[in-house]
């Protein structure tokens, strides 16, 4: 039986926002929790479907690999990582208890203090993102302060254990048929608390910083593709790991193609004596100049395909094609003589055989209006 998808579990649109993930899990978990459900097997697997998709939706990267390939871009035999069910139901309703007891019960320290993610937007040319490259970035972020090395305290003084959790950084609290546990107010889930502050920091751990990285964008990368760069974030308070650093890619519009997937369009003028007579053409690709064959009585918007010049797939060897579409260009300011010898050819050309197109065309106009 094959899976239900996972933004139609949670009622969701697929630009749904992190808000709008949480506000839908919440409404299903709670409607399907099974302790508000007690021998009622069809909730249980409900809410262990719901948490199933809010765990891979929530996760930036494993949500970009569901985007991208389904069910199978994403490991949900072990979904839960170790985590179960209910603590994916704890993580998701911290927010509600914290208003009520005055801080985050289900989250644990490293989670709390890990640092946020970042976002950053990276605008690159099409030959670049054909063929791949390294770009340096400046990222103004917060960093691990180099005084006390995030510890907060004043180098040569350490933090001492919090009196209020005896150093856990959480207290048990029971609120009906919930056993939680809430975030200790006092040490803010770190579980030590600080006498004497790092001047540097002030007693934050981390201090204002731009720091410059080194930025590897595979070839065939497209406008709305992101890089993730792990760790790369903000750095997280009192040892806790830091965030990750997410590169969003926009690839400039070009001058001479127009990209569409890993092919390429142009438009290329030709003369009109080129078009009848026939010709050979040199236009461009993003690997340097190729010639065409233009043949003897080519119409204007046909279509020459020169296979392999388009964009390779990301991590693949398989390129698109080019697609060159010749325009025929209407002579413009013309002499005298030369309009004179336009219509002395127009009347020799004045035959079906010439001219197929406009005389079949010309029977389809006849065709209609003989039948009104």
């Amino acid at each position: 039986m094959s899976k239900r998808d996972y933004y139609d579990i949670l009622g969701v649109g697929r630009n749904a926002k992190t808000e709008e993930l949480k506000k839908a899990y919440r409404k299903l978990a709670m409607k399907h929790h099974p302790d508000r459900n007690p021998d009622n097997s069809s909730a249980a697997e409900k809410f262990k479907e719901a948490t199933e998709a809010y765990e891979i939706l929530s996760d930036p990267s494993r949500r970009t690999s569901y985007d991208q390939f389904g069910h199978q871009g994403v490991d949900t035999s072990g979904f839960s990582s170790g985590r179960t069910a209910t603590d994916a139901f704890n993580d998701i309703f911290g927010d509600i208890f914290g208003d009520v007891f005055g801080g985050d019960p289900f989250s644990r320290t490293q989670r709390t203090n890990r640092g946020s993610d970042l976002e950053f937007s990276l605008t690159i040319n099409l030959e670049n993102a054909a063929r791949g490259v390294t770009e340096k970035i400046r990222i103004p972020t917060l960093d691990t302060c180099g005084d006390c090395r995030g510890s907060g305290s004043e180098p040569g003084s350490s933090p001492s254990s919090c009196p209020s959790c005896n150093g856990a950084g959480q207290v048990r609290m029971q609120q009906g048929f919930f056993s939680i546990s809430q975030t200790c107010r006092q040490c803010g889930g770190s579980g030590q608390v600080i006498s004497n502050p790092c001047k540097k920091c002030q007693g934050n751990g981390r201090v204002e910083k731009t720091k410059t990285l080194s930025v590897k964008i595979p070839a065939g990368i497209d406008s709305g593709d992101r890089i993730r760069l792990s760790g790369e974030g903000e750095a997280g308070q009192k040892g806790a790991p830091p965030g990750d650093l997410f590169v969003q890619i926009n690839v400039r519009q070009h001058e001479m193609f127009e990209r569409d997937g890993q092919h390429l369009y142009c438009e290329a003028p030709i003369s009109f004596i080129d078009a009848v007579l026939g010709s050979e053409i040199e236009i461009p690709t993003l690997d340097g100049k190729v010639k065409i064959k233009i043949p003897e009585g080519t119409q204007t918007g046909k279509l020459f395909r020169l296979k392999g010049k388009g964009v390779r797939r990301i991590r693949s060897s398989s390129a698109g094609d080019l697609l060159c579409r010749v325009i025929i260009e209407t002579p413009q300011k013309l002499t005298s003589k030369q309009k004179e010898l336009m219509k002395e050819l127009e009347i020799s050309l004045k035959e079906e055989k010439h001219n197929p197109l406009s005389f079949e065309w010309l029977n389809k106009v006849r065709l209609f209006f003989d039948k009104k």
